[in-house]
């Protein structure tokens, strides 16, 4: 017997062992950026005072991929379809496409445009190999009758797929602004997308997101506040991708009325995040890449959370929206888990207004403590 008849232990072997090789990995990776001298130095716009590594991204792509290999070599992958096949592979391959772009944005410091065309060429390629948004089953019928399905245009379903895929990446990317925020919020969409997958029946897609979930925790213990290393752009264009590939091809493949909303559902707040922020700048007539304390994090660093509660503020906000994703789904004891995920966001909520006034990290409320005022390169 193979892991292929047992999807539960799967999804947990894969997202222990990535969990596991990313926290012994990513050490390694510090040492190294440490040694070449590859570290985003401090300056007068910057909070951190030491050289710190960019490059944690290294670490969580190989933690994903060895911990897909391992579920894989234990036959975690053996029944899957040939077509089911072909989109695994793509979203592996557009997903290190991704970490590239990023990778050498973080050595090279490349333009915003350049790295945007990158961007959508590589969504281009994917959807040419078939992860796409093709279809979507209409949420009415009549009587007996099946609910009409809506065939989108191929131009159609290239623009869709592609503002899906590298829209999803920059609010990742641009949601990489506190220690540990990105990395935590994506674990948890991981997670989501893992247990909608597996109610959907798409056991293939929520192996990739436990490989995904467990590559953030791993990374977490390096990179929660006070980080000791930094994702960097390809860290977070992987994650970005990853997440926004897997919800396409699972709970998100040949979309029906409900399916549709679950993965936007999960991502809602880094995706309106990412939209008010860009509505405001071109509100103002700058460039959506303007550098600015927009964003939600630093809205509430303003309000005078500390930087800790406001990271775990966000992550409260995030396992709720996935609780909500797991009622539409149908899941297993969705009820239980959408009554905890409320307590512990009215806990979360209560417990940082009573604590507002009393830092937790040392730090003056309202003040980052380790991250630039504005990210390198000025991309966010």
């Amino acid at each position: 017997m193979t892991l292929a008849y047992s999807p539960n232990a799967a999804a947990l072997l894969t997202f222990f062992a990535a969990s596991v090789l990313t926290a012994l990995l990513v050490p390694v990776v510090r040492r190294l950026g440490l040694r070449w001298g590859l570290t985003d130095q401090p300056d007068s716009r910057k909070q951190h005072t030491t050289p710190m590594v960019r490059l944690g991204g290294i670490g969580i792509v190989a933690g994903f991929s060895l911990g897909l290999t391992l579920t894989w070599a234990f036959g975690g992958f053996a029944e899957l379809p040939v077509s089911k096949d072909t989109a695994i592979w793509t979203t592996l391959a557009g997903s290190l496409c991704f970490f590239v772009i990023g990778l050498a944005d973080d050595l090279f410091a490349l333009p915003p445009l350049p790295r945007l065309v990158g961007q959508v060429a590589v969504a281009t390629v994917v959807w040419g190999e078939g992860v796409r948004i093709g279809t979507i089953e209409l949420p009415f019928g009549f009587g007996d009758a099946l609910a009409p399905v809506l065939v989108l245009p191929e131009p159609l379903s290239l623009l869709a797929t592609v503002i899906w895929l590298v829209g999803i990446t920059n609010a990742i990317n641009w949601l990489d602004g506190l220690d540990g925020l990105a990395a935590g919020v994506s674990g948890i969409a991981a997670i989501g997308l893992l247990s909608v997958s597996f109610s959907l029946h798409q056991p293939a897609a929520g192996l990739l997101a436990a490989a995904l979930a467990g590559a953030c925790l791993g990374f977490l213990r390096h990179n929660f506040n006070p980080a000791r290393i930094f994702m960097g752009d390809g860290g977070s264009y992987f994650l970005g991708f990853a997440l926004a590939a897997i919800s396409i091809v699972g709970p998100a493949k040949g979309l029906t009325s409900v399916s549709l909303l679950l993965p936007l559902l999960i991502l809602s707040l880094p995706l309106a995040d990412m939209s008010a922020v860009i509505m405001g700048r071109l509100s103002e007539g700058h460039s959506p890449f303007y550098p600015d304390r927009r964003h939600l994090h630093h809205r509430l660093l303003r309000a005078g959370f500390s930087h800790r509660r406001t990271v775990v503020l966000i992550y409260a906000f995030t396992q709720w929206l996935a609780s909500l994703a797991l009622v539409l789904a149908n899941a297993e004891l969705r009820f239980l888990w959408l009554a905890l995920a409320t307590a512990i966001l009215i806990g979360v909520v209560v417990a940082s207004r009573r604590l507002q006034e009393e830092p937790w990290d040392g730090a003056e409320p309202g003040e980052p403590s380790s991250l630039p005022e504005h990210p390198p390169h000025g991309q966010r």
